[in-house]
């Protein structure tokens, strides 16, 4: 990290203590630097229009505006979003995902885990904790019907089969040895995916493929279904 620019940071939680300790954590690492806090999403966004940090920590319930609508407003404005959530906070992911958030993580987190995040997250790559990806497919399964399978038309069938391992859960390197290819084709399958149909990154691509019916979630006792593994998707692997 020597001579590269610190990765600014701001702090969105309506709870001061939360707000605070959260803050002191990441600025205990030299290539973090905090440079502000919010707490509310109106205040995030005004802050993060002015100062252009490369990643917000974003709490969803918060007061004046929420974590979603400040999520949705910041789309688009170079500032990448990660999530903090709780088990009680799951049903807003989707909307949150849907709304451009490029990560998630709950507040239990570990120390390490959450820095991992922030740097991912601030290289442009999308992350979920595997226990919200679970909980979020699992809603989506409950809450919306699933249409009938639709492969982009864009999408050569090789991509289309990447689409859906991704979509799957898969990492790169798991893909890789699922396909016998090597992992750099794996990452320009990937790529050619994301560009092809214009999404952001892979937790883009992953909603893609439920809204679609591309990926089937896997009820309870139904294994002979497709969908996820017992672990649920992990989206760190960047494209």
């Amino acid at each position: 990290m020597t001579g590269a620019a610190p990765i600014r940071v701001v702090v969105a939680d309506d709870h001061l203590v939360v707000r605070t300790g959260f803050a002191e954590l990441l600025g205990s690492q030299p290539d973090f630097a905090v440079v502000a806090t919010a707490a509310d999403g109106a205040q995030a966004v005004r802050v993060c229009r002015e100062l252009r940090p490369d990643v917000v920590v974003m709490d969803i319930r918060m007061p004046v505006m929420d974590g979603i609508e400040a999520t949705r407003r910041l789309a688009g404005s170079g500032t990448r979003v990660l999530i903090l959530t709780t088990f009680d906070l799951d049903e807003y992911v989707y909307d949150a995902l849907r709304a451009g958030a490029g990560g998630f993580l709950l507040k239990d987190v570990t120390a390490e885990r959450l820095f991992d995040a922030v740097r991912v997250v601030a290289a442009g790559d999308a992350l979920l904790a595997p226990a919200i990806t679970r909980r979020l497919i699992g809603e989506f399964a409950r809450l919306r019907p699933m249409p009938d399978p639709a492969v982009p038309a864009a999408l050569t069938p090789r991509e289309t089969q990447v689409l859906r391992l991704m979509a799957e859960g898969l990492s790169n390197s798991e893909i890789a040895a699922r396909l016998t290819v090597t992992e750099e084709t794996v990452k320009t399958h990937v790529s050619r995916v994301l560009g092809k149909l214009g999404l952001r990154d892979r937790t883009q691509a992953v909603v893609m493929a439920y809204e679609t019916g591309l990926v089937v979630p896997r009820s309870t006792g139904s294994p002979g279904r497709q969908g996820p593994g017992p672990q649920g998707p992990s989206l760190a692997d960047p494209a």
